[in-house]
């Protein structure tokens, strides 16, 4: 159930809007608000926040949730508390004992486990109200469990049974669940569940729309230390595994992705950024951490008949808010089609200057309004890169995907009407010949659609 917005609300959003417009389009912005608005509450977000988050960086966290509520958007919040039990249960002389990565929990570790966790909740919760947020402390009643291993780990629980009736009565008053990971069995035993386990239960039940997990790294990094701004577990969950640099936390924390994303729905994605960051993460196509997301196999062609044709113009026309030129596909010979199997993304390689001896042209870089800010572009873009080792292109000038294609080119040179792009070519006879062809090579998109024109060249 959604709280309908009132003019104070609507006002609050549109300045919003303003000021996040400095980080992006307000077309982008307003794009993700009414994609988020539409789902029902409990299926927007679930946002997993570790306690070093709430130990770190508590002002930050809460000024991002606030502004989440200020637009309308009601985020459940499951938090975890780590390193403050451990300075706790140092300072009371209990040692810290793990067993495969979980804390073995005593009884006399568990009050200790309990006061932790209720005092780490409405830490998070007054801090928000501070923010003239509305938030509910829920430290119980969510989470039934059973004992996970008793032997071995103690007063440990696995989930059984989410129960979503603390949740919804919060969510209906407009308020942001803030939730412990804590849980009971049947017989009213507290058991210390953890928190990654009791979110990724809990996302499994609401099936919502984002998954974020808060950290202090603010993404998933690559062996450089840089964060990797998106996956596309579809085509790129088997290479990325096999990277020496992709071991212990690292791989359990993919792996983990993706056995959660593959018991979701197709639009559920998991993002992994920092609190300050949560808002760009949400609203703009680029982003702010790392976006995960099951994805789509890209499918290959290298002849027109192979390809639907009618819904690659769909989506063609769609992403450049132009018509395609009447019989495009029968006068231009295909060298390599990259196609989403949804037909959301497409890359499509022509013959450049020499024929089908020549250089390879990238005619088409096309993207569906809904789909960017999903990695699936950039995902089809290096299953074509990888596969083709030299290909030239043109860009109209003011065209927001240019910064996408200054990182991705090796060079490019400004024409009166395009922004010329290379990349393999060495030589000044072969990047000459690109900028000519560019140059000389006749349109083949015309008249604009009646929508807004796409993002892509």
């Amino acid at each position: 159930m959604t709280i309908p917005p009132t003019i104070h609300d609507l006002q609050t959003r549109q300045t919003i809007v303003r000021l996040l417009s400095s980080m992006a389009s307000a077309k982008e912005i307003s794009q993700y608000l009414k994609r988020f608005s539409q789902l029902d509450a409990a299926r927007f977000a679930v946002v997993k926040v570790g306690g070093a988050v709430l130990r770190d960086d508590l002002d930050a966290l809460t000024s991002s949730l606030a502004f989440l509520q200020d637009v309308g958007l009601t985020p459940i919040v499951v938090h975890g508390a780590g390193p403050q039990l451990d300075a706790e249960l140092s300072a009371a002389g209990i040692e810290k004992r793990t067993v495969d990565g979980l804390r073995v929990t005593s009884p006399e570790a568990l009050a200790i486990v309990r006061r932790v966790f209720h005092a780490q909740n409405l830490r998070l919760v007054e801090a928000l109200q501070r923010n003239d947020a509305r938030a509910t402390s829920i430290v119980s009643g969510v989470f039934e469990a059973e004992y996970l291993d008793r032997e071995a780990l103690g007063l440990v629980g696995q989930v059984s049974r989410v129960e979503l009736a603390p949740i919804q009565a919060s969510l209906q008053a407009g308020s942001i669940p803030v939730i412990a990971s804590l849980g009971e069995t049947a017989g009213g035993q507290i058991l210390n569940i953890n928190a990654d386990f009791a979110a990724n239960e809990l996302v499994q039940v609401l099936q919502p729309y984002k998954i974020v997990f808060l950290t202090g790294t603010g993404g998933l990094l690559d062996e450089q230390g840089r964060v990797i701004d998106s996956i596309n577990l579809s085509t790129e969950y088997e290479h990325l595994l096999a990277q020496p640099w992709v071991h212990g936390g690292m791989r359990v924390k993919v792996e983990q992705i993706k056995r959660l994303l593959d018991r979701l729905p197709l639009s559920s994605s998991v993002s992994i950024t920092r609190p300050a960051e949560l808002a760009k993460e949400l609203f703009t196509h680029k982003g702010s951490g790392t976006l995960v997301r099951r994805g789509e196999r890209v499918l290959q062609a290298d002849r027109w008949e192979a390809l639907d044709l009618p819904r690659l113009r769909g989506l063609v026309e769609s992403a450049f808010g132009r018509r395609l030129a009447p019989g495009y596909f029968d006068r231009t010979r295909l060298r390599r089609a990259y196609v989403s199997e949804n037909y959301r993304a497409a890359v499509i390689l022509v013959d450049g200057h020499g024929g089908d001896k020549g250089e390879t042209y990238l005619d088409k870089f096309a993207v569906l309004d809904e789909a960017q800010g999903e990695g699936l572009g950039r995902a089809v873009w290096q299953v074509m890169r990888e596969q083709n080792p030299r290909v030239f292109w043109r860009s109209r000038h003011g065209n927001p995907v240019n910064a996408f294609y200054y990182t991705e080119a090796d060079g490019h040179v400004r024409q009166e009407q395009w922004n010329v792009f290379w990349y393999g070519m060495d030589g000044f006879d072969a990047i000459a010949g690109c900028v000519a062809h560019c140059r000389e090579r006749p349109a083949t998109l015309l008249a604009p659609l009646d929508a807004a024109a796409g993002v892509q060249p």
